[in-house]
Formats: structure tokens, sequence, C-alpha cells
């Protein structure tokens, strides 16, 4: 667990070099995701890792949170940004820093293979560092596109590229649609050049590109037509369509055309 929580805690630091510069103005910008500001996109981060923390420690706790949450569903869905609305930005860092250190610190000392709860089905630690990393990279991308600014792609998109790939089943069950008996090969070129792969290459189905597109495909941060990204074969194409590889209802992320198409 040392070196996922290394990476998870050098993505919560790359994001808090961003936004630790921005003045009152910056921090109420509005984002591409549901309009949230970018204050809010924090909050958010910061809300969850506290539950994230409250989970990996005190599984009665938890679960006490989730008999909350079912008794009153809309009032949850409000919570996280409202928690952040009554602080200053400053306050805000704070509980961000705070919430995230803690859930470093439960989650290093842990077997990867520990089962944590969460609002889906349990995780093991590990997968639950991976969800955090990726949250945390998505967000950021709201952020970072907001402030028109980019960022290097760094080795730590191999935890999201992996997850990308595992939740491919779950992004077809998700709605409700059937899971793709057909594999699907993907072929990913990494932030140093090396090739990260999943399935094998006689596969009639594959996915291959950057790293960074697939993961902003996967997280629903671009549509793939916005993407350099290649897809052979309808399986992969619907796939692509539907990724998700985070928890939840289905979501859909932006049109087409919504970004540009960076140059090869």
């Amino acid at each position: 667990m040392k070196k996922i929580c290394k990476d998870l805690s050098e993505e919560y630091q790359a994001l808090d070099e961003i936004v630790a510069k921005l003045d009152e103005k910056g921090w109420n910008k509005v984002t591409t995701f549901y309009n949230w500001r970018i204050r809010d996109e924090i909050s958010h981060i910061a809300f969850f890792d506290g539950t994230a923390r409250l989970a990996a420690t005190d599984a009665p706790g938890f679960a006490k949170h989730i008999e909350e949450i079912l008794s009153d569903l809309v009032a949850f869905d409000k919570q996280p940004l409202n928690e952040g609305n009554k602080l200053t930005t400053s306050e805000l860092m704070e509980w961000w820093r705070r919430e995230r250190s803690q859930l470093v610190a439960a989650l290093e000392p842990l077997s990867p293979k520990t089962r944590i709860p969460w609002y889906g089905p349990p995780m093991s630690a590990l997968s639950f560092a991976t969800a955090r990393i990726m949250e945390t990279w998505a967000h950021g991308q709201d952020i970072v596109d907001t402030l028109g600014i980019s960022r290097k792609p760094t080795m730590r998109l191999s935890h999201i590229a992996h997850l990308g790939v595992k939740t491919m089943g779950w992004s077809f069950s998700n709605r409700n649609m059937d899971v793709p008996q057909e594999p699907v090969y993907v072929a990913l070129k990494s932030p140093d050049g090396d090739m990260w792969t999943w399935g094998t290459e006689d596969a009639q189905n594959s996915v291959s590109g950057t790293a960074e597109d697939f993961c902003l495909i996967v997280t629903q941060r671009r549509h793939f037509k916005d993407t350099n990204i290649n897809i052979v074969g309808d399986v992969a194409e619907k796939w692509m369509i539907h990724a998700q590889a985070f928890a939840g209802p289905p979501a859909n992320g932006p049109a087409p055309g919504s970004f540009p198409k960076k140059n090869k």
C-alpha cells in the first residue's frame, strides 16, 4: 500500500499546488462539471476523503452514515457542497488537507486486500486508494480546463487506466445493458513512452492511444471523438460511449465537440 498511498498523496499535492494560488475570483469560477465552481469541486473531494477515512477506520460508524443517507437522499446530495460553502477558502483548504492526510495515514498500514465498505459494494484497500486517485485527477481536470491551463501527464495514470479497464463490465451493467462477452484489447502509451496493455492482440475489438486520452474518456471528462483514441469494433465503441470508471448511477460525459482535440 505504500506505493499507491505515495501516488495518492502526490495526486493530492499536484492539485493543491494549482488551487492554492487562486484568488477569490478564481475559486468561484464555474466549471463544465454540473456548473460547479472550483471551490465546489474541492469541497466534493474533501467531503468524500472524509467519508473514505471513516470507512477505512470505523466500519460501524460508516454503516451509521449510510443509514443517515438513506433517510434523506436529497439532503445528502447537497451536503458536500453545503459543507464547503460554510467555509472561507483558507478553511476549505485546511479541511481538505486534514481529511486527505488522515485518509492516507489510515490506508497505508492496511493489506491491499483488506475490504473497506463504500457506497456500493465493499472494495479492497488497493482499489479504494485507486478510486481516490481517479476522483482527484478527474475533478482536477475540470479545474485545469476551467483555468485554461494544462498539466503534464504522470505515471499515476496507470492506476486510473487499470480501473478504467476493470470497470468495462460495470459500465454496461450499471445501465442495465448486457455485458459484452467479446474481449477488448487495450494498448495505451504511458507518459514515459512505454506501452500498457490488457488482453491479447488477437481480439477483434481494441482501444489504443495515449493513457491520458483513455483516462479522460473513462472518467467522462472527454467524449472519445474529442481525443485521438483509436477504436476497432462495435463492442469497443459502445464501451467508449458508456465508459464509467466511478460508482454511482449512470452518468453521461460531455458531448462530442465540447473540447478541442489535441494535435497528435
